[in-house]
């Protein structure tokens, strides 16, 4: 018989969820979904339960998601057992016997078993258990003893403690999703501005007492009829994307991740637009819409919050005016009259002006905010060409502190958008470059809060040199007004740097910015990545190259800010993409470069004599004899001097001073001045595939490659450097360097077959959004040497496999740039050799080359 009746019910809860399923992909209704799921497992339970024959004075009680009357095609059953008394031997025997055959029918059930006591006193402790209460409806059994749970929660129930704690809860959730509703791959449940904050909200107003949905919220005043329409259209279409990515995934999946991004995409009847350089994937447009979602549950939630608190914590202070339209109301800024905005539309921006003039206010009422919200349409072309307002929004921009606070409220309420047409284009708009971690307009204000961290002693040991320069220049506010426009046209189709530049210089204009002050703003949109690839990519010991740079800079001014703006931009895109190393190119091509513009030029024997100087300074300091240095630099040429900082050389100098012309190799490995990572040098009689060999040692051991020197001295040895990080070198780097000098010299002597490089995985991003692999093989403005560019996803092993290539072509490495950004390398080597004099030959390099970029 219960067999019977498992198989019975199994085909009959199998049988509802496909026509259930069916129906929602015939007619796109999340609700009725979640409805008809919730009926068809209401009505198994029914049968189970009168089945079990468990005593009367017992309930099956439905808690959390289930018991609100929803259920998502993976998500748990959540249930209640309640008993009207502690059960006997027999009655825990049918209660084991209900739960298994609930497990045995497939559902994913979480249930409790308690008595009317002790779900009170788990409530009280717990403050999940009380919330699940909140929502606990009865699906069979005793309704007397259910209805007798209701009244003594509610009668237990304190909402003031309840807000505490559920707006507690909901901090803490937010932070660990970073605050912040626009992830790459947020959680449409958990994530700032999904569903669960529009529980959260739900919750305490039923809490309360207050309401006990959207409907009821607006006609208890606590939102208005508008809000309560968008928070419903949200809500659903964030249970759309829920149900979707159920179905997709077969099991219980609430992350939009980018693997799946484009396939709820065409369900949803997206598509991508557009193609190469200018298409826009149809996950695209899907996240857009979510952030655009997101955003608003985020405002409303904001303003629901605090009339809900001020409901429950009636407010008692006094309104202190500031001026005619806003007043200060217990630390708050307010307005004067509910018609504020409407009556004075240049408040919307004047609001921020105050709130960065007095940083003690704490933010809006929430009569401020709607209004604001309410009103933001009234910044039009009228608004945007009103003389008074272009001065609020600079004064904004100019002010001391509170700059980014109000440029983030800004965007949050919808007010930086619509006074910045071009800004609200980029709102919510991914990023599918493989470093950028942010949306467009996080991004972009990500890069202003680092400029103005750059102003802020508090912070002066983060980047000292930027500080230190940031302190000295004029006007920070334009290189905040550079940050603003810099990557505001992405997304256009073309060159975002050149669109943007129009942007810029139109904004300028309007706000009648000086001719040279508009001209540096314009040249930091257009040249913003400029230093970057000059420094992570081209050779800085080349007189030409500095010499290029600083004719494209002008002066010390531009030169300043372009740094600056360069190293917040870098920061800005990811915590992973910026390092040391990273940060010592671009200083040493600020200071190369400012010596050029002071009138000193960067000739190669000036330079040589100053880092041999110095050099030999340090050489004294270790207590060498004068001439220690004499037998080693005699083999070496001009061009490793101008490669190696003097505190390199000083170093090879002395690891060298005994070993020249060593049998055995010489390996020597130290922490990296820079701060990160270890310096590896490496003295060896010059060997066929030696850099692929090394490689193949730093491939084994995991290591990535951020910088690579190579020079054969005059008597045919070879004299390498590397720049290697990996994240257990500040554990144990004393350990790792010994074994290091051991293995790496051991492996350079045995002369060991190589190993077939590997083809190592990429990354779950790398293969949602594979880049199409290129080679740039050029010869360099001397056609003395070639410049070899490679793009590609970054793996395991991509450096060896290119080492190999290039060994198998017999070509002479002298120097590599590797540049990791986030899930892509960019690597630039300086290489010569007999093969690429022939056309074919360099031809067929390339070929192999991209070959081996492959996965």
């Amino acid at each position: 018989m219960k067999q019977q009746l498992r198989e019975q019910l199994k085909r009959q809860l199998k049988a509802d969820r496909q026509i259930v399923i069916a129906a929602f992909q015939a007619d796109g209704m999340p609700e009725k979904l979640l409805r008809s799921l919730r009926q068809s497992v209401d009505a198994v339970l029914a049968t189970a339960w009168q089945a079990a024959a468990l005593p009367a004075d017992t309930a099956l009680v439905g808690v959390g998601g289930y018991g609100r009357g929803e259920l998502y095609p993976h998500s748990d059953v959540d249930l209640l057992i309640l008993l009207g008394g502690a059960p006997d031997q027999a009655g825990r025997a049918r209660l084991e016997e209900l739960v298994q055959l609930l497990w045995d029918l497939g559902l994913e059930i979480g249930h409790s078993i308690r008595t009317v006591d002790e779900c009170l006193s788990e409530s009280q402790a717990d403050i999940t258990v009380q919330t699940s209460l909140l929502e606990a409806r009865l699906v069979c059994g005793d309704a007397a003893l259910f209805a007798e749970l209701q009244r003594r929660y509610a009668a237990a129930m304190d909402p003031q403690a309840f807000f505490q704690a559920k707006v507690l809860e909901m901090r803490q959730r937010h932070a660990k999703y970073e605050d912040t509703a626009f992830s790459l791959e947020p959680n449409c449940k958990e994530s700032p501005g999904g569903l669960r904050d529009l529980q959260v909200i739900l919750w305490l107003a039923k809490a309360a007492g207050l309401a006990s949905s959207w409907r009821t919220l607006a006609t208890g005043g606590l939102i208005t009829q508008t809000e309560a329409k968008q928070l419903m259209e949200k809500e659903r279409a964030f249970k759309d994307i829920r149900v979707r990515l159920h179905l997709h995934a077969g099991r219980r999946e609430d992350r939009l991740v980018f693997d799946i991004q484009t396939a709820i995409a065409e369900t949803l009847g997206l598509q991508a637009t557009g193609s190469g350089a200018n298409m826009r994937r149809a996950s695209e447009y899907l996240m857009q819409r979510y952030y655009w979602a997101a955003k608003t549950v985020t405002q409303l939630n904001t303003i629901l919050l605090q009339n809900i608190e001020e409901r429950l914590f009636p407010p008692s202070g006094e309104a202190l005016p500031i001026n005619p339209r806003f007043n200060e109301l217990n630390g708050f800024i307010d307005i004067s009259a509910d018609d504020t905005f409407e009556r004075s539309p240049s408040a919307m921006l004047e609001i921020f002006v105050l709130m960065t003039e007095r940083p003690a206010l704490k933010g809006m009422t929430a009569r401020a905010t709607r209004a604001l919200w309410h009103e933001r349409f009234q910044i039009d072309a009228a608004f945007r060409q009103d003389p008074h307002n272009r001065a609020l929004f600079l004064r904004i921009l100019q002010a001391p502190i509170g700059i980014i606070h109000a440029l983030r409220r800004m965007n949050d309420l919808s007010v930086l958008g619509r006074y910045l047409p071009n800004f609200r284009k980029i709102v919510g708009q991914m990023q599918h470059d493989l470093f950028h971690v942010y949306t467009v307009d996080q991004h972009i204000l990500m890069v202003v809060r680092n400029m103005r961290r750059f102003t802020m002693t508090e912070h002066a040991h983060e980047y000292p040199f930027c500080s230190q320069l940031m302190a000295n220049f004029p006007q920070p506010w334009l290189l905040y007004l550079g940050a603003l426009f810099h990557d505001i046209a992405k997304g256009r189709g073309g060159d975002h740097s050149k669109l943007g530049t129009v942007d810029a210089a139109q904004f300028c204009h309007e706000h009648g910015l000086s001719a040279g002050d508009t001209e540096l703003v314009v040249f930091l949109v257009e040249n913003h990545l400029t230093m970057s690839q000059v420094a992570q990519k081209q050779d800085l010991s080349d007189p030409d190259v500095i010499a290029a740079f600083a004719a494209m800079v002008k002066d010390e001014r531009h030169l300043t800010a372009l740094y600056l703006l360069t190293v917040a931009d870098i920061r800005g895109t990811s915590p992973k993409v910026w390092n040391a190393w990273k940060a010592k190119l671009l200083e040493d091509l600020y200071r190369i470069t400012l010596r050029v513009l002071g009138g000193e030029p960067h000739s190669a024997d000036r330079e040589l004599k100053n880092r041999q100087q110095e050099a030999l300074a340090t050489l004294r300091l270790y207590g060498l004899p004068p001439d220690a240095h004499e037998a080693l630099w005699k083999q070496l040429d001009v061009a490793y001097f101008l490669r190696h900082d003097a505190s390199d050389i000083a170093w090879q100098t002395r690891a060298l001073y005994d070993r020249l012309g060593s049998a055995t190799p010489v390996v020597k490995c130290r922490l990296a001045p820079i701060g990160e990572g270890l310096q590896i040098a490496v003295y060896v009689k010059d060997q066929a595939e030696l850099f692929a060999r090394i490689c193949s040692y730093f491939d084994r051991k995991n290591f990535s490659i951020l910088d690579a020197k190579i020079h054969t001295t005059r008597h045919g040895y070879a004299l390498d450097t590397f720049l290697v990080t990996e994240q257990s070198f500040a554990n144990s780097y004393r350990d790792i360097i010994n074994l290091i000098e051991h293995e790496l010299a051991e492996l350079l002597g045995s002369q060991a077959e190589l190993p077939a490089p590997g083809k190592g995985r990429l990354s779950r991003l790398s293969r949602t959004f594979p880049i199409q692999p290129t080679v740039d093989l050029r010869p360099d403005e001397r056609g003395q040497y070639y410049l070899l560019s490679v793009a590609a996803n970054d793996r395991t092993g991509l450096l060896y496999a290119i080492a190999k290539v290039l060994s198998k072509y017999k070509i002479n490495l002298h120097t590599a740039k590797v540049m990791t950004l986030g899930e892509r390398v960019e690597d630039v080597f300086l290489v010569d050799g007999a093969a690429l004099n022939n056309a074919r030959n360099q031809l067929q390099l390339e070929t192999d080359l991209l070959d081996a970029l492959k996965v």
